[in-house]
């Protein structure tokens, strides 16, 4: 007489990105897996990342150069990108027939630009394993009871063999484990834009500059790359980096600092020799309709004003100290920045679970057994770009190798 072994019980917390991607990657034919999502729909976060598009992942494939794009974690995901990185995620999706592409900033979209694709894709995928999504469901408590795991919601009590902590970094769901024993690394925000009231932007939103320079002088930092003028301030790759970087020490600061901004990206001393060489080959023009910058005639205007240079004048006419401050506005502005805003609807924290705690083979928590955790719950957070979706792909690819190959 055959006996059919009795499936395990896998519980998912969070249905999200890191948690489908898990039970996508698990074996239908050893687990029984049910996925809880607090909100009433699940993948909100795929659905609205890279503006509805969703930024699947970023066409960097070098593990090495990889990490460098995570402020947290970028040891630790060092060994998890060499089992599972970009080349990898894109294969997952085209063996399902979804067709990406590569963009010019190596950004990595579905051809559909739709968000939705990967939606349909991660939720057929699990249901045609059988596995069960329950919405709405709201865990309350999780406690170990014998060798299992006893899964409180709002709605049902589960028993699991196995639970995977996927919840994102909402405060419930750190304490939450926090009550489990774990140690969490308080969150802040990360990726914000800056809220600036200063003479030099204002009225220019839309502005963009392809490739400034800011710095925190306090804290001794530089990041660098395109940025743009909004209605409350500046943002852009090279705002949200410096962002990421220096998350804990500007959240330690209120959100108070100065920043020195270079909207050309170059030293004053090349700015000024580019200014000298276009007044010798256009000696007859006027300082306000000569285009020596590449900056908008808007933009250039601000600055003359601000350096109190009349438009009308003729660029052979423009004084030492004039020619001084212009070139300080546009490559040493200093600006008091005065609070922060969230990037688009992209809210991103530096927090959660302590990475001392996991064991970056297999994502599993030292602390409890047969509990693993991915995605943002965890210390572990990055640039703009795709990358934050690419640590939950390779860290949940990692659980479910692992639950695969002890199980079967």
């Amino acid at each position: 007489m055959l006996h059919t072994m009795k499936k395990k019980q896998i519980i998912i917390i969070g249905g999200g990105a890191a948690g489908f991607f898990c039970a996508a990657n698990l074996d239908e034919s050893l687990f029984e897996v049910t996925i809880l999502e607090q909100n009433s729909d699940v993948l909100q976060k795929v659905k609205i990342s890279g503006g509805g598009r969703c930024n699947v992942t970023h066409a960097c494939f070098d593990p090495k150069e990889l990490t460098e794009f995570y402020p947290r974690g970028n040891r630790e995901l060092l060994s998890v990108f060499h089992k599972f990185q970009p080349g990898d995620t894109m294969e997952w999706f085209h063996q399902r027939n979804v067709a990406l592409k590569i963009e010019n900033d190596n950004r990595v979209f579905p051809e559909s630009n739709s968000s939705q694709t990967i939606i349909n894709t991660l939720v057929s995928e699990v249901s045609r394993k059988n596995f069960k999504v329950q919405t709405q469901s709201v865990v309350l408590e999780i406690r170990r009871v014998e060798n299992q795991y006893l899964v409180r919601t709002n709605a049902e009590v589960y028993f699991a063999d196995y639970v995977v902590y996927a919840t994102g970094s909402s405060p419930k769901s750190l304490k939450l484990i926090q009550n489990l024993g774990h140690q969490i690394v308080e969150a802040v925000p990360s990726l914000f834009t800056f809220n600036i009231k200063n003479e030099t932007l204002k009225d220019l939103m839309g502005t963009s500059f392809a490739n400034a320079e800011v710095s925190i002088p306090k804290l001794k930092t530089v990041e660098s790359g395109p940025m743009l003028i909004t209605h409350w301030g500046l943002s852009g790759p090279a705002i949200l980096k410096i962002s990421a970087w220096k998350a804990r020490e500007l959240a330690a600061s209120k959100y108070q600092f100065e920043i020195l901004v270079n909207f050309l990206g170059i030293d004053l001393e090349t700015a000024g020799e580019i200014f000298k060489k276009f007044r010798q080959n256009h000696p007859k023009k006027t300082i306000g309709s000569s285009k020596v910058f590449e900056i908008t005639s808007r933009f250039w205007h601000r600055i003359l004003w601000l350096s109190k240079v009349d438009l009308e004048k003729n660029i052979s006419n423009i004084s030492t100290k004039e020619l001084d401050r212009i070139l300080t506005h546009l490559c040493g502005n200093l600006m008091k920045v005065s609070g922060k805003s969230t990037y688009k609807d992209e809210f991103v924290t530096a927090g959660g679970v302590d990475l001392k705690e996991i064991n970056f083979k297999n994502m599993s928590s030292k602390i409890l057994q047969n509990f693993y955790l991915a995605g943002e719950v965890l210390n572990i957070d990055a640039v703009t770009g795709g990358f934050n979706f690419q640590a939950c792909w390779s860290e949940t690819w990692l659980i479910a190798q692992d639950l695969n190959s002890k199980n079967s």
